[in-house]
């Protein structure tokens, strides 16, 4: 099969980076188990993985090209190789900041790397389109087998789950070899574009109406999937009382509603309009947790440690299905302005995208953390109910706005 090697590293680095990015909740628990740290402490890991994929993407959009995506994917899981490996022997809390700050500045140059390479190793419309689906499903594949093999390295000795790194470790080497051997052939396009000019272009785009309101409502977007999906396992042991084994485990059920909602959604867009459907993923995920949390917060002294999943009530396995309904909200968004701009622009789009992502990402993780710690969980999750009516407003607007002409800069 034609570029068998560079299909295969390409799944590989997007599995092992889905485990890496959403192992931060997992790693915030046990920061705060096992470092002692507060849970206001512990929310700035969200900040060292989301703000060098923001600062890096930036920088090196127009660079990359030219240093080729090949060498640069190298670089990255170089980088990121070290990052895990200092885990193992560092074993403090310092270390976690670098190890996603490694994950940050590495998934940047593989995320921009691996979208250009799909549209050099495929050969059509239909092949390219079938290529980034099932990469991005397998993306999510390792965002549910990061809540599997976490806890399977946990014990009574209370720094084995370190050993994970070494599994991570030999994932990414394999997928490094692969890459490696891998021969791509491609023509680099020359751009006579230098820093400053790419800067202006963007500058010039964000203030464009359409994409101002577009890249609010998907930093509001990740603001409440970051806020869950990084802090469910601590809210599973703390609220539920779960055991921390039970914990990451449950929150996979999170994870697999996200990869459900978003295959359900391609189908429910041909039959319906896109708006109609966000506004009632929005409204439905608003009432789960209005039907949930109050539960919650009124009996929780009541509870005993529950260390098995029979012993799970009916609510544990109501709150993680939110991801079912936030999960079409995001790609339908993405869909519809990209749509409405001219081609030229879809490249700084991206990166505009990949910006105010991840700073939606650091900041409501850094506020349900301060949250979580003052007022505790079940009252901390009520604060996704302010991002979530405010981004009901701004899909109204993307909806007028993307209707009018095709927007040019």
């Amino acid at each position: 099969m034609k570029n068998i090697g560079i299909k295969i590293s390409l799944y590989l680095n997007y599995f092992v980076f889905a485990i890496l990015l959403n192992s931060v909740g997992i790693v915030i628990s046990k920061s705060i188990n096992v470092y002692f740290v507060t849970e206001s402490q512990a929310s700035v890991l969200e900040a060292f993985k989301d703000l060098p994929i923001a600062i890096v993407s930036f920088f090196i959009a127009s660079f990359l090209p030219r240093f080729g995506y090949k060498k640069g994917m190298l670089v990255g899981l170089a980088i990121v190789f070290f990052g895990c490996l200092q885990m193992v022997f560092g074993n403090a809390f310092l270390y976690t900041k670098i190890l996603f700050l490694s994950i940050g500045v590495s998934f940047a140059i593989i995320k921009l790397s691996v979208y250009s390479l799909i549209g050099i190793i495929t050969n059509s419309k239909k092949e390219h389109a079938a290529l980034m689906s099932s990469i991005e499903g397998f993306f999510m594949v390792g965002i549910a087998f990061a809540y599997i093999l976490f806890p399977a390295f946990y014990s009574d000795d209370v720094n084995s789950w370190l050993n994970v790194y070494y599994v991570l470790c030999l994932l990414i080497a394999i997928s490094f070899v692969f890459l490696l051997f891998s021969k791509v052939e491609y023509q680099v396009e020359s751009s006579a574009s230098t820093l400053k000019e790419d800067l202006i272009q963007s500058v010039k785009l964000i203030i464009v109406p359409l994409v101002l309101v577009f890249i609010i409502s998907a930093f509001l977007f990740v603001m409440i999937e970051q806020g869950i999906m990084t802090w469910l396992p601590r809210f599973n042991e703390k609220i539920f009382l779960f055991s921390e084994n039970l914990s990451v485990q449950m929150a996979v059920i999170f994870a697999l509603s996200l990869a459900l909602g978003r295959f359900i959604a391609g189908f429910l867009t041909k039959r319906m309009s896109w708006v109609y459907l966000v506004i009632i993923c929005i409204v439905i995920s608003g009432g789960i947790l209005l039907g949930v949390l109050p539960q919650l917060s009124e009996n929780i002294e009541t509870l005993t440690i529950i260390e098995n999943t029979t012993d799970v009530p009916v609510l544990g396995f109501i709150l993680p299905l939110i991801g079912l309904f936030i999960a079409p909200i995001y790609p339908l968004l993405n869909s519809t302005v990209l749509s409405s701009l001219p081609k030229s622009l879809h490249s700084p789009m991206s990166g505009l995208i990949i910006i105010f992502s991840a700073l939606g990402g650091t900041i409501g993780s850094r506020v349900i953390g301060e949250l979580f710690e003052s007022i505790g969980g079940a009252n901390a999750f009520y604060f996704l109910l302010i991002p979530m009516s405010l981004l009901i407003v701004f899909v109204l607007l993307i909806d007028r706005m993307s209707k009018k002409q095709e927007v040019t800069v």
